[in-house]
């Protein structure tokens, strides 16, 4: 697999699968524009690489996921600069829905704003479950606009918007109920719970995966006719 260059996300390959690392244990593994930039380029690799049948995206060390937009560089330049640096979370989140092989969040701790709307943009999620998502950003007069997008597709919307309004931290066996979260595990079995998943991706049929996927995140927005139309035709 190999490493990546500078090293805020470490890329590699074992067994069919690329695990895209994101390395800055000593930010909690926030997000900063060119952290979320090389995202984006990792996943492109990843979708390209011809040995990766499914793809890992987690956090280094055992306290953070990712502790969200790293507000203090996302604060520097001008304002337009600020502005075009957010449109970063999109491009992440839409190279999650069309990278077209499966991808699973290993959400190893805490999982918070721009990091909990990462995890949620992965089309599974499997966490330890001392793990915690929020969207915090209320707190410091913020709010989560960018990670509305995919918070509300995937969770009640009374649900969604309480955590939206509050930033209260929801536990990994409590966004399992509510049904975001795939798997919840204890803390010592989330390798094996995510290799197991991984597993199972695998062995399928790259090609109808790869258009079912395409199927899911095209039909979830279309009125119910032309979903079925749209389906008809794939």
């Amino acid at each position: 697999g190999g490493l990546s260059l500078d090293g805020s996300v470490e890329y590699n390959v074992k067994q069919a699968v690329a695990t895209l690392l994101i390395n800055r244990p000593s930010k909690r593994n926030a997000l900063d524009f060119a952290t979320l930039g090389e995202i984006q380029a990792q996943l492109k690799r990843a979708g390209e690489d011809r040995e990766v049948r499914a793809i890992v995206i987690t956090g280094a060390g055992d306290e953070a996921f990712s502790a969200g937009g790293d507000l203090g560089s996302m604060a520097s330049g001008g304002f337009l600069d600020q502005h075009e640096g957010r449109r970063a979370f999109a491009r992440v989140f839409q190279a999650l829905s069309e990278v077209k092989k499966p991808t699973i969040a290993r959400v190893n701790g805490i999982a918070y704003g721009g990091g909990f709307g990462l995890a949620l943009a992965c089309d599974m999620i499997v966490a330890k479950e001392t793990a915690r998502f929020a969207t915090p950003e209320i707190k410091v007069g913020l709010y989560p606009f960018m990670v509305m997008a995919v918070l509300f597709r995937n969770m009640p919307r009374k649900i969604g918007l309480e955590l939206c309004m509050t930033g209260r931290q929801m536990s990994a066996p409590e966004a399992h109920r509510i049904g975001f979260v795939n798997r919840v595990v204890p803390d010592a079995e989330l390798d094996t719970a995510v290799a197991e998943l991984a597993s199972q991706l695998t062995d399928k049929s790259p090609a109808v995966l790869a258009l079912g996927k395409e199927a899911f995140y095209t039909m979830a927005d279309l009125p119910r006719d032309q979903a079925l139309d749209y389906l008809h035709a794939m």
